[in-house]
């Protein structure tokens, strides 16, 4: 059901999500992802199991995913119980004419990229506001790191050209599912060299992971005014 009060983008993102459960079939591993966007792919996918859709399981890219898919009835499973899955569904904060993606506006970067190199077919939904020419231009760059190097490592990605945050919730400082912190990473011109980026962030000592999707064989589903279309790379 769509909800009267929905904004444009709203609709566009249940479309998106909507479509990509088609790809869905009996039998199927599934990879669950995190956000609004990917909140709509499982009552979707809620929907079809109520009518008579048999997965396996699907692996939740947060706690916040679990808890959401159990209180819809979808079955879960672990990468410990099934490391290959047949398909990981996922919404994006940024998607670039490449397909090159920034994740991470909702601190799962870390289980979203596992769960999305997990999958034989890794498909990204979004609405139209969230395609960019380059990435970082709308959002900043969120890189996971672990408590104890905050300060150094926060300095090198300065050093690279950042304006650089820890993210907060609330007056608390953010800890992820993995018991780590976020560093938000702003670059005035953007992320031209997204490739070149990733070496360089990944390289430094404390960085556990960062919010781009670089080369990942990545189709997508984009919500729009027009409908919804399919992008490969």
């Amino acid at each position: 059901m769509t909800m009267p009060h929905h904004s444009p983008q709203e609709t566009w993102k249940q479309m998106a999500g909507e479509a990509a459960v088609q790809l869905v079939k009996d039998g199927m591993l599934l990879g669950l992802g995190t956000g609004t966007t990917a909140a709509y792919v499982l009552y979707a996918l809620s929907r079809r199991i109520a009518a008579g859709l048999h997965i396996v399981g699907g692996v939740p890219t947060s706690d916040a995913t679990q808890q959401l898919a159990r209180s819809l009835n979808i079955p879960l499973t672990t990468l410990d119980e099934h490391p290959e899955l047949d398909l990981t569904i996922d919404g994006t904060d940024e998607i670039d004419g490449q397909l090159n993606l920034i994740k991470g506006g909702g601190g799962a970067l870390l289980r979203e990229k596992i769960v999305a190199s997990a999958a034989r077919r890794f498909v990204v939904i979004a609405d139209i506001t969230k395609q960019v020419t380059v990435l970082g231009t709308h959002m900043p760059l969120p890189v996971e790191v672990i408590p104890f190097g905050v300060t150094p490592v926060r300095k090198r990605i300065e050093a690279l050209g950042a304006k650089v945050q820890v993210r907060q919730l609330g007056d608390q400082v953010f800890i992820t599912d993995n018991g780590n912190v976020i560093l938000d990473c702003t670059f005035a011109s953007g992320i031209p060299d997204p490739i070149t980026m990733e070496q360089r962030i990944r390289s430094i000592v404390g960085v556990v992971e960062t919010g781009l999707f670089l080369h990942m064989d990545v189709q997508a589903i984009i919500g729009g005014p027009d409908g919804v279309k399919v992008v490969s790379a």
